[in-house]
């Protein structure tokens, strides 16, 4: 009886309450939903995550090649250029491992990567994929822009080398 009812408590505290990360200004906001090209020879990448409330309690780190993004809370995206034609790793915290996505963005292109939460046997995971650049769009101009800043938790070498 307990079992289920502490069971029962923490899966209503990850869905209830709602986690917050520092936000970037309105204005660089405005200009990231502008959807502008990258700078030369590079590509863009958008991170977002849903305003959704399966797992707003919680905070998720955000890396792209193993360095920091920052952290995600829901309604939240980061914008990221990074050198086009080369392969890439996003990648997101989960319960035991972090979960990657591996890329190879075309040089001037704008790319989309959802990162979802998944909720699991004792805590909530997160997973990214990469959506469709118009349904990113959409998505995007919902959102606020997170500040980039430092993650809860470093990635571990195995991670890294993916």
């Amino acid at each position: 009886m307990n079992r289920k009812f502490l069971t029962v408590v923490m899966g209503v505290s990850l869905l209830s309450g709602c986690a917050s990360v520092p936000m970037a200004s309105q204005e660089k906001s405005d200009a990231a939903k502008e959807f502008n090209a990258p700078s030369n020879e590079m590509a863009g990448i958008y991170i977002y995550r849903k305003n959704s409330p399966v797992g707003a309690a919680l905070k998720k780190d955000v890396w792209i090649d193993g360095e920091c993004v920052g952290q995600t809370a829901k309604g939240v995206f980061f914008y990221e250029e990074v050198t086009g034609d080369e392969k890439h790793v996003v990648s997101t915290e989960s319960e035991f491992s972090p979960n990657t996505l591996a890329i190879k963005p075309d040089i001037g292109d704008l790319y989309f990567i959802e990162q979802y939460i998944k909720m699991g046997v004792f805590v909530g995971g997160a997973n990214v994929r990469r959506t469709d650049a118009e349904i990113g769009r959409e998505e995007v101009a919902k959102l606020g822009m997170a500040e980039q800043g430092t993650c809860r938790s470093d990635m571990t070498a195995e991670a890294r080398a993916e």
